[in-house]
């Protein structure tokens, strides 16, 4: 797959990830960092997105099924294939000092960035699984988890 083919089925599925996420265009529009009338624009396939936005709607929404579904898999790591011509995997080795584990239990951990301030809950196969800025949001996410995971 190239840019152009990419771009264009991003375009394509532009609104359909903005309704599955549930966010207005102006929310949408500020998520990713359009006028309103832009995003309109490209809903409406009348323009095409740029590969800026085109990226920055593949990083903010990777986790779309819409996505997911559309490329056969990560389309952030689609986009950065065809950006670069590979993709590279980051190595995590380091972040541990940032990482303060809050609690454990049936293979998960939930976790504070006592830099950036956010917490995470990992998987049994110590993979980030959610991610948020609020306390009680990922407490509860780390609770529903743990609780459906036989001991």
């Amino acid at each position: 797959m190239d840019k152009q083919t990419f771009t264009e089925m991003l375009q394509s599925k532009f609104k359909m990830v903005r309704t599955e996420a549930g966010y207005t265009q102006d929310s949408m529009s500020q998520t990713i960092g359009l006028s309103k009338k832009t995003l309109v624009q490209i809903e409406k396939e009348r323009i095409l997105p740029n590969w800026t936005t085109c990226i920055s709607l593949c990083a903010l929404f990777r986790d779309s099924e819409v996505l997911t579904n559309s490329f056969g898999g990560d389309p952030l790591e689609l986009a950065q294939v065809i950006s670069r011509g590979h993709c590279v995997y980051p190595n995590y080795d380091g972040e541990a000092v940032y990482w303060e584990d809050l609690d454990r239990k049936n293979g998960f951990r939930l976790q504070y960035n006592k830099s950036n301030k956010i917490y995470r809950v990992l998987n049994d196969s110590n993979r980030p699984v959610h991610a948020s800025y609020i306390e009680r949001e990922i407490r509860t996410y780390f609770v529903r988890q743990t609780d459906l995971q036989p001991v």
